[in-house]
This record gives structure tokens, sequence and C-alpha cells, in this order.
């Protein structure tokens, strides 16, 4: 199979948030080498908004998979087949599957699509499936996550022209948090939630640690609505609260703030991708083949994150300020 027979290319991604950013330096180059061709990317109904303003796709098919997962078995086996009959009735000619999984492979070989290419991820996934001559290495997890997306292409002879994501907010989205937001330009922001409480700072020394700040900014996800409460009645009395925000909104508005505070999560990359500085708490345990590839991040770490002391992280604050001064003189 030769690359320029095809001209009309699925490419199926349903990792999560942090997932989905890693994978856009992929996307890019996929759409890149298929320049003549129409590019569809298929992701979760949470990550579809990157996918978006990242500009990788010529258009989207958008899956709700909680809903399919967690909802009406009947219905969702019913959406299941609808979705499947309307991949095959666009007709895509190759199909590539980045985050391969048993799922993902089996729709890509129920496509009818002439060419699948599906990552190996060894048990995780069934690339037997995969029809397209050559092979792209296993999964290696002691490689950067963007690297393992690159090397799926191999096969095609795509190389990644770059590996830093990068994301725009629009300039309708930067009016709206403006409109609404205007006090958060150029503050600092905390992110104090996480996938996990072992990855989170305590709150407590994002409390601390917003005392020594005029006016910082709490941004706050679905998940981490129950700290509200707690911040507002002992946060100082010049933190902001930003929530209730799509993931375009929020984009919008960390691309806004001077520096984001934060643990290791979603945000996280999508802070990075836009080119906030970013200040990261991490456990030294936690592996960093997940983490965003930018100059602009900086990793604060001590063997167990809890132990993190609240004054390098304000040291940290201190140093990128004096570098955003310097480059102002």
């Amino acid at each position: 199979m030769k690359s320029e027979q095809f001209k009309n290319v699925l490419v199926i991604h349903f990792g999560q948030l942090g997932d989905i950013v890693l994978a856009l330096p992929a996307l890019a180059a996929i759409r890149a080498h298929f320049s003549d061709a129409k590019l569809t990317v298929m992701s979760g109904k949470s990550t579809a908004e990157v996918v978006e303003l990242a500009s990788v796709a010529h258009q989207q098919i958008i899956v709700d998979r909680v809903e399919l997962r967690d909802g009406n078995q009947a219905r969702s086996i019913v959406k299941i087949g609808a979705i499947l009959r309307d991949i095959r009735r666009r007709k895509f000619d190759l199909v590539i599957d980045l985050h391969s999984l048993p799922e993902t492979n089996i729709l890509s070989f129920l496509s009818g699509a002439t060419g699948r290419l599906l990552a190996r991820r060894g048990n995780r996934s069934i690339d037997s499936l995969s029809n397209f001559p050559g092979r792209q290495p296993d999964f290696d997890r002691s490689k950067h996550l963007t690297d393992q997306y690159l090397g799926v292409l191999e096969p095609l002879g795509i190389a990644g022209s770059g590996r830093s994501p990068r994301i725009t907010p629009t300039s309708e989205d930067v009016a709206f948090v403006r409109e609404h937001f205007g006090g958060i330009e150029n503050r600092i922001g905390l992110f104090p939630g996480a996938g996990h409480p072992s990855r989170c700072w305590p709150l407590a020394n994002f409390r601390e640690l917003g005392s020594f700040l005029d006016t910082p900014v709490v941004f706050l996800g679905p998940e981490e609505e129950h700290l509200r409460a707690g911040i507002q009645s002992t946060f100082s009395p010049g933190t902001s609260i930003v929530d209730g925000l799509s993931l375009r909104k929020f984009i919008a508005a960390v691309s806004l703030v001077e520096a984001f505070v934060t643990n290791d999560t979603g945000p996280l990359h999508l802070a990075a991708a836009v080119g906030t500085r970013v200040i990261l708490l991490l456990d030294e345990r936690a592996p960093t083949t997940y983490l965003p590839l930018s100059d602009n991040v900086t990793i604060v770490s001590e063997a167990e994150i809890t132990e993190i002391p609240v004054a390098r992280v304000h040291a940290a604050l201190d140093d990128i300020r004096a570098e955003a001064q310097a480059r102002t003189q």
C-alpha cells in the first residue's frame, strides 16, 4: 500500500485528555503527510474540543463513550450500530487507530477501509486486525507517549516535525473570559485537583501559597467542586474561583494567567499547550513519560508530593516573574 492512494483517512483516538494532547504532534504529522486527503478524527466527547482547537482534522466524529458504557445496554447497542453504519457510509480508505483499544480495533476492522494501521499495545489491543505492510514498534513504556504515538506512523513513512503540541484558543472564547472573568488576567492560577489523591499537593499548601500572592485564581473542574466551600472560607480574601467553564473556555482562561501551579492532571497539558508558564507539583515516583514536552514547564518535586515545601513553589514563581521582567527590559 502506498500513502498516495489514501484520500479519505480516519484517525481514532479515545484516550483521556492528557493522552489526546500528547497525541497532537502525531495528528499534526498525519494531516501534513496526507495534505491532499480528507482527514477525520474520531474521539471521545470530553476531548473533541482539543482536536478542534488544534486544527488537526477536517471533520470530527464525536462519541460519548461514557454514555455507551454506563447507559442503557440495549440503547448503547443500537447507538454502536449507528456509529458503525455511519463510518461505513463515509467510505474511508485508511483507518489509523492511534490509541488502540480492542473495541476500536474491531471498529477499524468492520469499517470497510482498505488499509488499517493499528497501534501495537500488547494484550491491550487486537493489533492482528491491522493489515498495513510493515511493522511499527510495540508501545514501549520507557519512551515518551508522544514518541509512542509517532512510532505508530512509521510504516506510513511519517516523521513528526515537532514533539510539542500547541493549542490556540479562539478570540471569541478569550473575549468571553475577559468579559466574565476579566480580573484573572496576568494573575497566578492554581489547580488543586487531580485524578487521584496520591497526585494532589495538600490543599492547605495551596492555601498557604495563595497567602503570599496578591490575588490568586483557583480553577476548579467538575471533580473539584467539593473544594469550593473550603476555598471560599479559608483562602485569602483576594482569591477568585473560576469554575463551570467548558473545555474551550477553560483553555482560553488558562492562556491569560501569568503562571499556572498544578498537580499532574489533564489541565496541566492544556496550560502547557497554550504556552502558559506552568509549575508542576510532582511526586518523584511518578513516571515522566506522560509529562508535557515543553520548555515552559518547571517541575518541583520531592520523594512524596506532600513533602514539597511551599517555599520552593513560591521561589519557582519568583523565578518565572524575574524572567518575564528581564524579557521586557
